[in-house]
């Protein structure tokens, strides 16, 4: 069992439907993962960005889907002050990662993930302590695929 770490986008996808390839790419990493007994980790922050949208809108029923299905499909990790900490290692060693990329990273590197995955090709192979890999979604291997 590995613990995945996954990026806001790689959600956005999965919920919206769209674009399609993405869509189905993830769709098929998620079966996957469940195949194989991983747990799905994202942050609070990630949680914050999905509910962006449809509370824009005034869609709030669609907002508590979007709560409900990540709550109950993945555990969200608080940032707190130790990924505070590791959020600022972050930023001090790799000052090109963007306050919220590093978020992210912080939250997946107090969770120990063992992957962290993005659709950030810019974030793809950076090393941060605590966390395994750093991989971009086309370089996720889906069934022995590439």
């Amino acid at each position: 069992m590995s613990r995945i770490f996954w990026d806001t986008n790689l959600f956005i996808y999965l919920l919206e439907q769209r674009p399609v390839h993405l869509h189905d790419r993830v769709v098929a990493l998620r079966k996957q993962m469940i195949h194989q007994g991983d747990e799905l980790l994202t942050s609070s922050l990630t949680l914050g960005e999905v509910l962006v949208q449809p509370l824009r809108r005034n869609w709030a029923d669609l907002a508590e889907r979007y709560k409900a299905a990540l709550s109950q499909g993945a555990r969200i990790i608080a940032f707190d002050e130790i990924a505070a900490q590791s959020f600022a290692e972050i930023r001090a060693y790799h000052p090109s990662v963007k306050p919220p990329d590093a978020v992210q990273l912080a939250c997946a590197a107090v969770s120990e993930a063992d992957l962290f995955i993005t659709n950030d090709d810019r974030l793809s192979g950076i090393a941060v302590h605590g966390v395994g890999e750093v991989k971009a979604l086309s370089e996720v291997q889906l069934n022995g695929r590439e």
